[in-house]
């Protein structure tokens, strides 16, 4: 299967314009033989604490019409958004679309960073979804720095490890460059990982999106500055790759 990771620059706090952006990603990834391709965290609204502490709007649900144009593109998408929650704050939430536009499953950041513990609610369960004849494990950003959650996606027969992030320039480089083929080594999984590039709230996306395969080989990798899509094979004996630019701090 092909996969594609999509990095881009979000219009802060409007998701219709940052939902156009990632259905023109998803149709060049599409273009590109992808099955199914990956985005950033907050990629529906950047990565806007305040804005999304302070306004509603902002919270989405699975069904929201302003999702109408990525549920449409064909191809199946991991989209990291705000959550509508039962609570008085929302969650980080991955939404698994199928290609038809049906949801698949849903996964909710269980390992919030220091300011984000008074904006959103953690998650308290684990994501996974098989699509393709593979098995795919969820997670967002810090959570990947905890090799219990990883750990459990590996024993549970996961081949593919997906994570939607945000790596600021300075520090968020190296760990980038770190914490994920780290896992596709002591995992033995392929590892896909989403990026920012550019503005993301008070950070600067560092990109580098990339996918890994089992060991920590660098199967695709995108660059430091461009909002851009790259694809490469995913399987038990997937080596081919490619790459390209798409239309268009420190971690925290």
């Amino acid at each position: 299967m092909k996969i594609a990771t999509a990095q881009f620059t979000c219009v802060p706090a409007d998701i219709s314009a940052n939902a156009r952006q990632m259905a023109a990603l998803t149709a060049e990834a599409r273009e590109r033989g992808a099955e199914l391709v990956v985005f950033p965290e907050l990629a529906l609204t950047g990565y806007e604490l305040e804005a999304l502490r302070a306004r509603r709007d902002l919270w989405v649900r699975a069904d929201d019409p302003r999702l109408d144009a990525v549920r449409a593109s064909g191809v199946a998408s991991v989209v990291n958004c705000a959550a509508a929650t039962d609570e008085d704050r929302p969650a980080i939430e991955t939404l698994v679309f199928g290609p038809d536009g049906e949801l698949v499953t849903t996964y909710r950041k269980q390992h919030l960073f220091a300011h984000e513990r008074d904006v959103f609610v953690a998650g308290r369960h684990d994501g996974r979804f098989a699509y393709g004849g593979l098995r795919f494990a969820l997670a967002t950003c810090f959570d990947n720095h905890f090799s219990e959650l990883v750990s459990r996606g590996a024993a549970d027969g996961c081949q593919v490890h997906l994570a939607s992030s945000l790596y600021g320039t300075g520090g968020g480089v190296e760990e980038l460059a770190t914490v994920y083929p780290g896992i596709a080594k002591d995992f033995g999984m392929h590892v896909v990982v989403a990026n920012h590039v550019g503005p993301a709230g008070a950070w600067t996306g560092c990109g580098r999106s990339a996918l890994w395969a089992p060991g920590g080989a660098p199967l695709a990798r995108a660059d430091a500055t461009t909002p851009m899509v790259v694809v490469a094979e995913v399987g038990r004996n997937a080596a081919r790759i490619s790459g390209g630019a798409g239309p268009a701090a420190r971690r925290r």
